[in-house]
This record gives structure tokens, C-alpha cells and sequence, in this order.
């Protein structure tokens, strides 16, 4: 289980079907391809860690806890997911879905959003509507990176045979599979592409930005218990989940990336767990590209596959961005008009493209250590990181409408005070 890709490419037996699995991977990607004149679409994902008013952790099964919440939210949303054996475990009306992440935490994916003034209408809805039906019970739902009173090991994993099989897997890979399971709760914006080459260029400028994203939007003052260690705790957690599925894809920062090679990246890592008739889910630590070896994959199979990867960019038909802690929603706003302002501006693409030209993975790891221990006073890139972060917000300012700029202005007052949430965290009090 602890071979490194290139030590399993080494040993694989052949597989005749893999010219067409690659393909198929491809050809997914590329069926994301929007016009240049579609709108400027963000996706939003927002996960909450539901409390009680001490602060004491809610569970899936416990009285009024998120089951019983779930089907509270389905009066609203009335379309019911649920497993094999009735467990609840999300519930949707168009474009819009609650689901729930391993230890119940809440979480709502919404849109596509051309309007952020939409895009907060709908989030604001979602947690007024929340929090009404969790008041009465003394219950609410918190918008922060990382459960505030528990050790994540202490929490219920909910009735998911996935994440049954992710976590036996997760916890023989590494220290914080578990932790980045049960305990955490990100934001997450999605953007669209218009050519195979924006898609790689987005790809790699995204990658880039990870890092002082991940400075912009930390909001985890506590982790396991205790007072954090040091800045951007979501980052260190997640570089101790998998090295195989976590942080940057593989090549992702190289000129000569294509969607072959994520593709290969994709066959070649160990799948967790893969659908059977059997029990629906059936665990497999092969590679995809084993596990497929002689058949192509089918589009859901492909689906599936590139679920189970967890990179700080993640590409499916659209390109996740993924760095950001759990954050109040008019934060998360401003991250989503950061990201408008920057990935939807041609100039701005150019900018940021010669800004981060020699940027290699070397870099990025190297961006990502120096900004945990010194947040905006470390070196990042040859660069002060505080000079960089006022850059990027510059830059975000140019590239959104007039209308659009004062959802900027949270995150743009922090970078400007040259803190985070997690320092200002009615947590650390």
C-alpha cells in the first residue's frame, strides 16, 4: 500500500484497455468545454460543522441531530438521497444540494452563479432556513475550518459504506485521514473553460495561488482541541492525508502538462473503493488502470474515479479550487469574487501567468511551509508573501464589474490588516 505510483507503474500487468481508458478520461474533461460567451459561472460549496450552543459536537444519529435535520431541510428541498438501507443522507431541488460530508457535516453546493449578488442571496437563505429549524433545540451551524471542541476520531462517521472503506484506507496512509474526514469543513469555487489550453492554464495558475489562497482564507483557530500550532492548519492536515490524491497533481505545474498526463495520474493511483452489485460500493486498492485493465470505463466510472483524488485544484467538467478553509458567508463571497476577478479576466490570466512563470512543485512546497510559519511575513515565490497577496487582490479589483468590487472588500480589509480569520476567531477568546 505504500508504493510510490512510479514503483506501481513499474509493476503493473499490462493493460489492454488503457489507450482507451485515457481517452475516456479525456474526452470527460473535454466535454467541459464552455463558449467564450457563456457567462461568468462560479460553483460554491460550503460546509458547516453543526454544534450545539455549548459548542458540543452534533451527530448524524443523535436526537434532533443532522439526520433528523435533513429531513426537516426536505420540505425545501424535496428530492431525498438515500443509501440501501433508507439512511437520509442528502437532500436537493435544482441547483442546489445539501449533503452531508463523513462525520455530518453540512455542507451546500449551489449554482452556477453569474451574479454574487445571487450567489449570497442563496447561501444566506440556506443558513437562515438552517438555523431557524436548529434554534428551537439549541442547535446552529458554524462556518469554520475545522470542528472547534472535538478530536476528530470521537466523531460519528455516518451511515455511508464510502466513507467506511475511506476511512480503514485513509488511516493506514497516514496520520490526518481521519482528522480531514471527520473534523474539517472547507469552501470551495468552481470555475468553467473554454479550450483544452485554458483549462491547463487555469489549472496551473490555480495551483500557484494555492498557497497564499490558503493564507487568505484561514479560518481554523482550533484543531484537534487545541489551540492551532501554527498558520493554515488545513494545509498541513491535508499533506498528511495521501501523497498519491492530495495536494498538486502530479506534473500539474510543468509546460508540457496535458490532460493525458492527469489522465495517467488518474489510472494510475490506488482506487479505495470502486462500485459492485454486491453492496453498492466494494473496496479495491489496485490501481484504476488495473482494475479496468481490459474494459473502458464508463462515463460514471470515470465520475467515480476522479471523486476519489482530493488535490488542492481538482478537475472534472469544471475546475475545482479547493484550498480554502469553512468561512462566514459574506468571506465566502469575497473568495468567490477574488476568484471571478482573477480566473475571468484574460488580462488578468496574462498577469498572473508571468507572475508565476517559474513557479515549479518545488516551489509550491517550499510557498506552503514558509506561509505556515510565517503567514504574510514569509518569502513565497522570491517574494514578500504580504506584497503578493496585495498583487492578487489588485488584480481581482481590476477584473470585476464596479457593482461587484464591495464583495470583495472582507477579504481584501484582511489581506490589507495583514490577518486571518483564524487570528480574529471568537474561538481563540
Amino acid at each position: 500500500m505504500d508504493k510510490t505510483i512510479n514503483e506501481r507503474k513499474e509493476q503493473t500487468k499490462p493493460q489492454p484497455a488503457r489507450q482507451s481508458n485515457l481517452d475516456a478520461i479525456v474526452s470527460y474533461f473535454e466535454s467541459g468545454i464552455k463558449s467564450v460567451h457563456a457567462p461568468h459561472a462560479l460553483g460554491i460549496e460550503l460546509e458547516h460543522i453543526v454544534l450545539n450552543k455549548d459548542m458540543t459536537p452534533v451527530g448524524y444519529s443523535d436526537d434532533h441531530g443532522v439526520a433528523w435535520l435533513l429531513h426537516e431541510l426536505s420540505t425545501a428541498y424535496p428530492r431525498i438521497t438515500q443509501d440501501d438501507r433508507g439512511d437520509i443522507l442528502g437532500v436537493s431541488r435544482p441547483s442546489e444540494a445539501i449533503t452531508i460530508e463523513p462525520a455530518a457535516q453540512l455542507e451546500l453546493s449551489a449554482g452556477p452563479f453569474a451574479s454574487l449578488t445571487t450567489a449570497k442571496d442563496c447561501f444566506d437563505a440556506f443558513e437562515d432556513n438552517v438555523n431557524t429549524i436548529l434554534a428551537p433545540y439549541d442547535k446552529l451551524i458554524v462556518p469554520v475550518g475545522y470542528n472547534p471542541t472535538a478530536k476528530a476520531r470521537t466523531l460519528e462517521l455516518i451511515p455511508k459504506r464510502r466513507y467506511q472503506f475511506m476511512n480503514m484506507y485513509l488511516s493506514e496512509r497516514d496520520t490526518d485521514g481521519p482528522c480531514m474526514m471527520r473534523g474539517s469543513a472547507s469552501t470551495q469555487i468552481s470555475i468553467d473553460y473554454t479550450s483544452v489550453a485554458d483549462c491547463l492554464r487555469k489549472i496551473r495558475i490555480a495551483f500557484a495561488l494555492v498557497p497564499l489562497l490558503s493564507l487568505i482564507c484561514d479560518n481554523t483557530p482550533i484543531y484537534e482541541g487545541q489551540v492551532r500550532s501554527h498558520h493554515m492548519m488545513r494545509t498541513s492536515m491535508w499533506n498528511h492525508v495521501d501523497p498519491d490524491r492530495c495536494g498538486l497533481v502530479h506534473g500539474a505545474l510543468n509546460p508540457d502538462f496535458t490532460l493525458r498526463k492527469y489522465a495517467e495520474y488518474v489510472l494510475d493511483t490506488p482506487a479505495i473503493l470502486v462500485p459492485c452489485t454486491q453492496n453498492s460500493w466494494c473496496y479495491d486498492d489496485r490501481t484504476f488502470g488495473e482494475i479496468y485493465a481490459d474494459r473502458t470505463m464508463t462515463q460514471a466510472e470515470v465520475e467515480h474515479a476522479l471523486s476519489m483524488f482530493f488535490t488542492d485544484v481538482r478537475l472534472k467538467t469544471y475546475i475545482e479550487i479547493r484550498p480554502a478553509d469553512s468561512m462566514p458567508i459574506p468571506y465566502v463571497i469575497a473568495y468567490a469574487a477574488l476568484i471571478k476577478g482573477l480566473f475571468y479576466s484574460p488580462a488578468n490570466l496574462d498577469a498572473l501567468e508571468a507572475l508565476f512563470a517559474d513557479v515549479d512543485s518545488n516551489a509550491f512546497v517550499a510557498a506552503k511551509d514558509a506561509l505556515m510559519q510565517d503567514a504574510y511575513n514569509a518569502s513565497v515565490y522570491g517574494r514578500n508573501a504580504s506584497e503578493l497577496c496585495d498583487t492578487i487582490i489588485s488584480l481581482a479589483e481590476k477584473g470585476l464589474a464596479q457593482d461587484e468590487l464591495p464583495y470583495l472588500a472582507p477579504l481584501a480589509n484582511l489581506v490589507k490588516q495583514r490577518q486571518t480569520l483564524a487570528e480574529t476567531s471568537e474561538f481563540n477568546k
